[in-house]
């Protein structure tokens, strides 16, 4: 029997995103703002528009996100000097401390992800994922040319 491997991809990017959640709770973290700090760790000073769609939520609701880190310390917004309406995220020393426990739990699910991987096997799902996700952001680029 075939399988479909668009619905493997999808099934356990949703096992992965539940047991992520899981995991980082632990750390007074939703994934939701788990996921913007290690995103903001690696693209530091970017407008909430560039977050909202690096982690995949509605801009109404990064802003709620963002009010609540802001609030508690880990993140500030400082103005866009290229748009007076915009912000931009910037990451506090105080992110950085809770960064390297939670770097820790990422890299103890993606060890759990690929227990019975091999190095090879581990590097070859890497390269194909990586050409998938190639694949499709070169299939969104060519829909949005058609469109207009």
């Amino acid at each position: 029997m075939k399988q479909n491997i668009g619905y493997l991809l999808s099934d356990s990017a949703r096992l992965l995103r539940r047991t992520f959640d899981q995991r980082v709770r632990s750390l007074g973290l939703t994934a939701v703002q788990a996921r913007l700090l290690l995103v903001l760790d690696k693209f530091p000073d970017e407008n909430q528009a560039f977050y909202a769609e690096r982690i995949e939520v509605e801009p109404i609701t990064l802003t709620r996100i963002v009010d609540r880190l802001e609030e508690a310390g880990w993140v500030t917004r400082i103005a866009d000097p290229a748009d007076r309406r915009a912000r931009l995220l910037h990451p506090t020393d105080k992110s950085r401390e809770i960064l390297e426990p939670l770097r820790v739990k990422v890299d103890g699910l993606v060890a759990d992800m690929a227990a019975d991987l091999s190095t090879e096997e581990t590097a070859m799902l890497a390269d194909l994922l990586g050409r998938v996700a190639a694949n499709l952001e070169a299939s969104k680029i060519l829909a949005e040319a058609a469109n207009g």
